[in-house]
């Protein structure tokens, strides 16, 4: 990936999207929206039901490809690795971003397999063949994600047999084993009880000062707990709010 040279984005921007629209199916979700966001920080992003929060998160790190009748116009730059990327400019490889750019969803989505493979999954991907870093580094995301002590001794069974936060937690760890600059949240604790909750908001606000987080909330105490600003996605725009009194 090449930088470009128009427009400079400064150092503490990390991401800015320019005139972004997008459709599903005929259906206009966003509309020609613009913003920036800051670097090292915990944005979070609230707003209606079905106002397309998901959906713009998606536009990061160009998953939404992978869904049929979506339409796209605008512009999305992102700095990574220090360089100003286009990250729809046809030299910008999917694989390559997304490695950057990770995203955790809603739901706890383990693969059907060891939690050990599990984590390393993305790393083995990436093409890391030395087993004894694949081990380290899937050790370390786990302590990380307060994981580590939980699972040590059965890191061959299945994943599916981790309660929710764990599963949330280990999903959390596959995602960051990349270390990637940008972390996309769409929801990561509705589904789980207040402790895992509390401590999946503790490891966010740890993670920032290594990674920008960009997070999809409803909770309002959650909101007001790790955001250091607030972005509201309503009737296709997103604008700024202040963290105190956001609408969620």
């Amino acid at each position: 990936m090449q930088p470009l040279t128009q427009p400079f984005i400064p150092s503490s921007v990390k991401i800015r999207v320019s005139n972004l629209s997008f459709s599903y199916n005929g259906r206009e979700i966003l509309r020609d929206t613009s913003l920036e966001f800051p670097e090292h920080a915990i944005t979070a992003i609230v707003g209606p039901s079905g106002s397309g929060k998901s959906t713009f998160l998606m536009t990061l790190n160009r998953l939404w490809e992978e869904l049929p009748q979506c339409t796209m116009g605008g512009r999305v730059e992102i700095l990574l690795n220090g360089i100003q990327q286009n990250i729809y400019a046809p030299d910008c490889g999917v694989e390559a971003l997304r490695r950057r750019v990770g995203m955790v969803f809603q739901m706890p989505n383990p693969l059907p397999m060891s939690i050990f493979k599990n984590v390393a999954f993305p790393l083995q991907l990436a093409g890391e063949k030395d087993k004894n870093v694949i081990r380290r580094r899937v050790e370390e995301t786990l302590q990380d994600v307060g994981l580590w002590d939980d699972v040590k001794d059965r890191l061959a069974g299945s994943a599916l047999s981790l309660s929710g936060g764990q599963q949330q937690r280990m999903c959390m760890a596959r995602a960051m084993i990349l270390r990637p600059e940008i972390l996309l949240l769409d929801e990561p604790a509705s589904a789980l009880d207040q402790k895992a909750a509390e401590a999946i908001e503790q490891l966010l606000v740890r993670w920032k000062q290594n990674c920008t987080i960009l997070i999809v909330s409803h909770y309002l105490d959650q909101v007001k707990r790790i955001a250091d600003s607030v972005v509201e996605l309503q009737g296709g725009q997103l604008r700024n709010r202040q963290v105190a009194t956001p609408r969620v």
